[in-house]
């Protein structure tokens, strides 16, 4: 029996880190990923979302209604961003995620305030997302029962007793009961496709050139662009197999409503299938080996994952977070499913985040042939 050798040892460990250096793909992860998570989840993650993009409905104008606006607005929960004529322009807005809030002033709420008639105000909340809108909430209950405090002096002294003057009515919209399965379950479709598209496919690619056989593959007359659709096209069949599973599953076991149409679903599905897939063809072209392919997945699965909106509320993230996740496509999937399956959104809400991940297709698509076609010739 040899006996152990220290110099032995160290001689191993030595060659590990001189091939690790070399795999600048390990290298990378090793030293990349640690940084990504500490600036992800350090300054892009807030589950404390403020400045609440809010629109209001005002039918009476006032000091008591402009103290109350400008009391929610100091509580830097809500941002008024915009006035609105009427109830189906707020609807709209609310429906597109272009708002959080919508704030209804009925009119003859000063009267009816002055007379101690305790006059109601309306806050509409979307509701999709509960984890967006309980602080707010919170916070603006707590105000309707100070805010009139000192306007109510003088001959109005006798209005301001200790329990609030008005009457303020909550309504969550699209998840009255504030369910988070809801939120969370839809979500998971988009989750899936990602992880499952991009890794398989950038997988699948590099294995085949691991192995020669992509090689031998075009050594027949089949054209680089038929091998391209060739091995894209059984997994948009995979990507749709996987997505109605969950729908299935969705709607059986958690009880998910799908207010809107199902073929309009089916029909968004697919170009974000696509999307990831062209993700998953242009890492293999980068990749060396499958580990690699791996590897670099994660770098575009991580962002996705945590700036998309689906494990923490996309308004808490900072300006910078929002404008990337804005740029994945995963960020408009998400908005498109709950959209249908909980609002009942047609095709003109689903465009405004349809033609982003279309965008995003094209772009990744004509990189994607490019280098595809480079690296097999």
């Amino acid at each position: 029996m040899v006996n152990f050798a220290w110099f032995r040892l160290w001689a191993v460990i030595t060659k590990e880190f001189i091939q690790m250096k070399r795999d600048r793909g390990t290298f990378a992860m090793i030293v990349a990923i640690p940084i990504l998570q500490v600036i992800l989840f350090g300054y892009a993650i807030n589950n404390d979302p403020k400045h609440l993009p809010t629109a209001i409905i005002s039918a009476d104008a006032s000091n008591f209604t402009r103290s109350f606006i400008q009391g929610m607005a100091n509580s830097q929960y809500f941002k008024f961003i915009r006035n609105v004529k009427s109830e189906q322009e707020a609807q709209r807005l609310l429906a597109t995620n272009q708002v959080q809030f919508i704030l209804n002033i009925p009119p003859n709420f000063t009267r009816d305030l002055v007379r101690g008639n305790r006059p109601q105000l309306l806050l509409e909340a979307d509701a999709t997302d509960p984890a967006a809108t309980g602080n707010a909430i919170a916070a603006i209950n707590t105000l309707a029962q100070t805010i009139f405090q000192y306007d109510l002096e003088g001959p109005l002294n006798h209005l301001n007793p200790p329990a609030s003057v008005i009457d303020l009515r909550i309504h969550p919209k699209y998840n009255p009961a504030v369910i988070t399965q809801y939120n969370i379950v839809p979500g998971l479709m988009g989750v899936v496709i990602t992880m499952t598209m991009v890794m398989i496919t950038a997988s699948a690619i590099t294995r085949e050139r691991e192995r020669g056989t992509m090689e031998h593959l075009l050594a027949t007359p089949v054209r680089p662009a038929e091998v391209m659709i060739g091995k894209v096209l059984p997994y948009i069949i995979v990507g749709y197999i996987q997505a109605f599973i969950i729908l299935i599953i969705a709607y059986l076991l958690f009880t998910v409503p799908i207010r809107g149409s199902l073929p309009l679903l089916a029909l968004t599905i697919m170009p974000f299938i696509a999307a990831n897939l062209a993700v998953g063809l242009l890492l293999s072209t980068a990749a060396k080996n499958q580990l690699q392919a791996v590897q670099m997945s994660i770098f575009f699965f991580l962002p996705s994952l945590l700036l998309s909106g689906f494990m923490f509320p996309f308004r808490g993230m900072p300006d910078w977070a929002q404008w990337i996740g804005n740029f994945l496509p995963m960020t408009h999937f998400l908005r498109i499913v709950r959209g249908i399956m909980l609002k009942g959104n047609g095709w003109p809400e689903v465009w405004t985040d349809l033609w982003p991940m279309l965008l995003f297709l094209i772009v990744i698509v004509l990189l994607g042939v490019k280098r595809f076609k480079r690296t097999l010739d």
